[in-house]
């Protein structure tokens, strides 16, 4: 099978209710949490009352104390979730929306801090990677949901302003891959995606990433009535060391960690379509400089696109 590495879409997603800068692809609502009534599972469960999908949440302090035996923040954890509903509205504009199938988020405290913040995309930083407008009225809809759970989740709480403004970015914001697919009906369709599955996960667990969830995305689009694809299924990716360095100086950088790798065939075509968003939205959005983090960022980079090159061909 040959690869296709297809060029990067950038642009920018996600405001209305609260005001947020325009600069700013990332949004960080911040509460006091002197009583500690505010826990990863209290905002959990927020989110699931107002009708997300929870995909997973991971206390991170846990995997860096085993890993690394240090820690950065007083409480570190990385969620992820989506609105079902929201979604297949948007990927019916573009696939694309479904790199926040699920969204990322980051809960954490600092050292010596009373105060609790979760990050997520802003409504730019989700246009940013999507290209689907930020006008359009489900991103709007996709946008004060967020935040209104936020304000039911952290209450009293306030968006920060951003103490740097993102950068411009170096590369391609989203990675994308085609190859075509062999097979016809729907049992070899399953047996040649099974394996094409089977060997990209092993091959990016031999290059330490964590397979953090997995979603069959084109399941719960059957059950809303859209049949469009054959599949779509949807990956939560991570890089432990990667978000273990950024996270040292950027916490926030949950909103970008696990990574969603997705991958679609529609009915009728033989082309499978996969894509993520690269490192340069961390390098943009985070606007990180440091050697160190440029180091790490990179060189996952090039490990994932490498397996994924090597799967497909």
């Amino acid at each position: 099978m040959k690869s296709i590495i297809k060029g990067l879409v950038l642009t920018v997603i996600l405001g209305a209710g609260i005001v947020v800068s325009a600069s700013e692809d990332i949004q960080i609502y911040t509460a006091d949490n002197s009583k500690g009534k505010i826990t990863g599972e209290s905002i959990e469960k927020a989110f699931e009352d107002a009708g997300f999908v929870i995909s997973g949440r991971n206390d991170m302090n846990i995997a860096f104390k085993g890993k690394f035996q240090k820690t950065h923040h007083k409480m570190f954890h990385l969620f992820t979730t989506y609105k079902a509903d929201l979604v297949l509205e948007l990927v019916k504009i573009s696939p694309k929306a479904a790199l926040f199938a699920p969204l990322s988020m980051s809960f954490y405290m600092d050292k010596g801090s009373n105060n609790i913040s979760v990050s997520s995309l802003s409504i730019d930083g989700m246009e940013k990677i999507t290209g689907i407008s930020a006008t359009n009225k489900h991103m709007m809809q996709y946008s004060k949901l967020i935040k209104d759970t936020l304000a039911k989740a952290l209450p009293n709480g306030h968006f920060e302003k951003s103490k740097y403004k993102a950068s411009k970015a170096v590369g391609e914001l989203v990675s994308t891959f085609s190859f075509e697919i062999e097979a016809t009906n729907e049992e070899e369709i399953e047996e040649e995606l099974e394996g094409v599955q089977l060997e990209m996960e092993g091959s990016l667990e031999t290059v330490g990433f964590v397979i953090a969830g997995f979603n069959r995305l084109a399941d719960e689009f059957k059950e809303a009535g859209y049949k469009k694809y054959d599949f779509f299924d949807a990956y939560s990716i991570c890089k432990l060391p990667v978000i273990f360095q950024i996270a040292k100086t950027h916490p926030e950088a949950g909103a970008l960690a696990p990574c969603t790798f997705y991958m679609y065939k529609e009915k009728g075509s033989s082309m499978v379509h996969m894509a993520y968003p690269s490192v340069y939205n961390w390098l943009s959005s985070l606007a990180i400089k440091d050697k160190k983090s440029l180091e790490v960022l990179n060189n996952a980079q090039k490990l994932m696109v490498d397996v994924v090159n090597e799967t497909i061909e």
